[in-house]
C-alpha cells in the first residue's frame, strides 16, 4: 500500500498540474468506487469546478475545489493516479477518469479496486471525515518526543502494531515503520509503553527521517506504486533492512531476518534490535 511518502510525491506531481484547472467532467466507470454515492453524484459535484488546491493527510490525497467542495482519495493496496494526454488510451483497470479543461485526463487505474473516493461538502466535513480516522501527521510540528511518548504510555501493545494503527500516527505502514524502529534499534514486537525516553526520541527521529528519505527518493516501487508518469520511485534501492532477510545488516553485519509482527512481514537485525524477554509466572 503507497504510504505518506508514496501520496506526498504524487501530491507534488499533481499539485503545478492541476491547480488553477477546471473539471470538465468525472466518468467513474466503477461504482465501488464512491460508494455509498453513485457515479452521477461525483459528476454532479465535480464538474465546471475550478481546482484551488491539492493537499495530503496521512495516506489520503485532498483535491479541494471552488465552494469548498472536496474530493478525497485513497490509492489503498494498488491504486495509481496516471495523468495522460487526451488522445492516450486509458489503460486496462481504470476504474475513474477525470476530464480537465486543457484536454488532460486524470486516471484513477487500480487492478485489486480497493481505491476509493469520497466527495465532501465544506471544511467542517472535511475536518469531520479526518477526526475519527487520522492521528497526528508524522512531519508536523506536532509529532513531538512528548507527544509520542504521552500516546504511548501505558499502552502493552507491540511498537509496530503502534506505528501502524493511522488513529495514533497518520501515514505510516510496514516499509517505514521497519526502517524506522532499525534506525532506533528497537525490536517491533517490543511493548510500546515499556520504551524508555530515549527510545522514545530515537523513534521519533526514526520514523521523521524514514519518511524524510523515502520522499526524496520520490517513494518506494517493489509493487504497484509508480508515479504521475509511470515512472518507478527509488527508495527500495536505500532500505536498510526491509525486505533484505538474509542479507547482512548494514550496521553489524548479523544476517537481517524476517518475522510477523502486527500481521504484516517485518524485518529486522537480532543483534541491533533485541527481542523482548519473554518473563515467566
Amino acid at each position: 500500500m503507497p504510504e505518506l511518502p508514496e501520496v506526498e510525491t504524487i501530491r507534488l506531481q499533481l499539485a503545478p498540474a492541476l491547480e488553477g484547472r477546471r473539471i470538465d467532467g468525472v466518468e467513474v466507470r466503477d461504482a465501488r468506487w464512491s460508494e455509498p454515492a453513485p457515479p452521477e453524484a461525483i459528476d454532479d459535484a465535480l464538474r465546471g469546478r475550478l481546482i484551488e488546491q491539492v493537499a495530503r493527510r496521512g495516506k489520503y490525497l485532498i483535491v479541494s475545489l471552488g465552494d469548498d467542495v472536496h474530493l478525497v482519495m485513497h490509492l489503498r493496496m494498488t491504486g495509481n493516479l496516471l495523468l495522460i494526454e487526451g488522445a492516450e488510451h486509458p489503460p486496462l483497470h481504470t476504474r475513474v477518469a477525470v476530464q480537465l479543461d486543457d484536454g488532460r485526463r486524470l486516471l484513477f487505474v487500480d487492478v485489486r479496486r480497493f481505491g476509493t473516493g469520497d466527495v465532501l461538502l465544506g471544511s467542517d466535513a472535511l475536518a469531520e471525515y479526518f477526526e475519527s480516522r487520522l492521528g497526528v501527521e508524522p512531519l508536523s510540528a506536532d509529532f513531538t518526543s512528548e507527544a509520542l511518548r504521552a500516546m504511548a504510555r501505558g499502552r502493552k501493545q507491540p511498537v509496530k502494531a503502534f506505528l501502524l494503527n493511522q488513529e495514533r500516527i497518520a501515514g505510516v505502514g510496514n516499509i517505514y515503520a521497519d526502517e524506522a524502529l532499525f534506525r532506533a534499534r528497537i525490536h517491533p514486537l517490543r511493548s510500546v509503553g515499556t520504551l524508555k525516553r530515549d527510545q522514545i526520541e530515537a523513534l521519533r527521529a526514526g520514523v521523521v527521517e524514514s519518511l524524510e528519505l523515502g520522499i526524496d527518493s520520490k517513494g518506494a516501487s517493489i509493487d504497484d506504486y509508480r508515479h504521475l508518469d509511470g515512472a518507478r520511485g527509488s527508495f527500495q534501492d536505500r532500505f536498510l533492512v526491509h525486505t533484505r532477510a538474509g542479507e547482512p545488516c548494514p550496521r553489524c553485519g548479523t544476517p537481517i531476518e524476517k518475522l510477523r509482527a502486527a500481521g504484516r512481514g517485518t524485518y529486522v537485525c537480532p543483534n541491533c534490535q533485541r527481542r523482548p524477554r519473554v518473563r515467566r509466572r
